[in-house]
């Protein structure tokens, strides 16, 4: 019977444990996965190199070493989201953050609106019967002003808008269903 389990060792090292795993599934046909992690500088040139030359084989003639069979993908992590204070980091590019920003809203992808707020740049999407803009620049301050607002915001309704600052008051933006969040950077280094 084949046996089947997820291992995750978040301290991968060299890959000792994804070796393990190879060589216990080529003795029992297991069907076992492991997940490794390594923040280390040589995860790529160490551990991976390690897994791969168990998997497929390394060595030649007579000092050749059969693979032990399976695979494994590698994945390096890009850019933090967020840096130092919880501020947003630019380094991980506009896409990464507009995707985080709808996720946390609950925004499902693929979920526009065909409205001509929907081809604003700021826009990204509706969830919670909210219109969502993230109003955001990576080299300079947006401000949520009748200026702004005036530009996103193309039929009544329930809006929620992302932006450095806001210049409208509490009772207008309450009377007018205006949802602020503020985007958190270090607006001393703009």
């Amino acid at each position: 019977m084949a046996v089947e389990s997820a291992i995750l060792d978040s301290y991968a090292g060299s890959g000792t444990t994804g070796h393990a795993v190879l060589k216990a599934n080529a003795q029992d046909e297991g069907t076992r996965r492991f997940i490794l992690i390594e923040m280390m500088d040589y995860a790529e040139s160490l551990t991976a190199e390690r897994i791969k030359r168990v998997a497929n084989g390394y060595g030649e003639e007579s000092k050749a070493v059969a693979g032990l069979g399976g695979g494994f993908t590698y994945y390096a992590l890009g850019e933090p989201l967020f840096v130092e204070y919880g501020n947003l980091n630019p380094a991980a590019g506009i896409d990464a953050i507009r995707n985080y920003v709808a996720w946390q809203e609950g925004i499902v992808e693929g979920t526009g609106s065909s409205s001509a707020e929907s081809q604003h740049r700021y826009w990204l999407g509706e969830a919670n019967g909210l219109r969502v803009f993230f109003a955001y620049e990576e080299h300079s301050v947006t401000t949520l002003d009748l200026e702004l607002l005036a530009e996103l915001v193309k039929v009544a309704g329930p809006v929620l808008v992302y932006a450095d600052q806001l210049a409208l008051g509490e009772d207008f933006m309450r009377r007018h269903g205006i949802g602020f969040k503020k985007i958190p950077r270090d607006i001393a280094r703009l």
